[in-house]
């Protein structure tokens, strides 16, 4: 399929049906400012409420993930459910337009398997590095207070435990794998 095709099929998709377009359009924007808006009155609340000190520096570990999961809370709250309720109404309109028209609609071409990002690598390294700072006992100690030293030697730590958590299993599958490989071919 050509480009120019795609580009046909979008605009027969946005003149037949540009109304429901434009509202989830709208609803898009309304989420992200929503968001934003929910975050920064959050923020506010945090510190107001003494949730978290007002300076930075003075913040510990445990404040740290209090305050994340308590966002998170909050914008599911009042941002998430509603996009929900939006993407579930979305895909009823969708699936009760006709089989025919849909057929007619190629918006995607074909999907690369290219990687998007970490993986929830970074989320993996973040939890045990509160963990580590859980088990070492600075978990309400200011961050500020911590030196480059123990934070590289943590990060450090973290990466050998988890290539040794991870790796050998993998190392392991790889040379069973390996060894049927080479069985295949004699």
């Amino acid at each position: 399929m050509t480009e120019m095709e795609t580009e046909s099929d979008w605009k027969k998709f946005l003149r037949k049906h540009w109304s429901v377009v434009a509202a989830f359009v709208t609803a898009a924007i309304l989420a992200i400012a929503g968001a934003i808006y929910v975050f920064l009155w959050f923020v506010g609340e945090a510190q107001s409420t003494g949730l978290v000190p007002a300076t930075l520096g003075l913040w510990t570990m445990g404040n740290l993930v209090t305050f994340i999961l308590h966002a998170l809370f909050w914008l599911f709250l009042f941002i998430g459910i509603p996009v929900i309720i939006v993407a579930v109404a979305g895909w009823q309109w969708w699936t009760r337009l006709p089989d025919e028209e849909k057929k007619e609609y190629r918006f995607f071409g074909k999907r690369s398997r290219t990687a998007d990002g970490g993986s929830g690598v970074s989320l993996l390294f973040f939890i045990a590095f509160a963990i580590k700072v859980f088990i070492d006992g600075n978990w309400d100690v200011p961050i500020a207070t911590w030196s480059l030293n123990y934070v590289v030697d943590s990060m450090i730590l973290i990466l050998i435990l988890g290539l040794i958590i991870f790796g050998i299993p993998a190392g392991i599958i790889g040379l069973i794998w390996l060894s049927r490989e080479m069985k295949k071919k004699t």
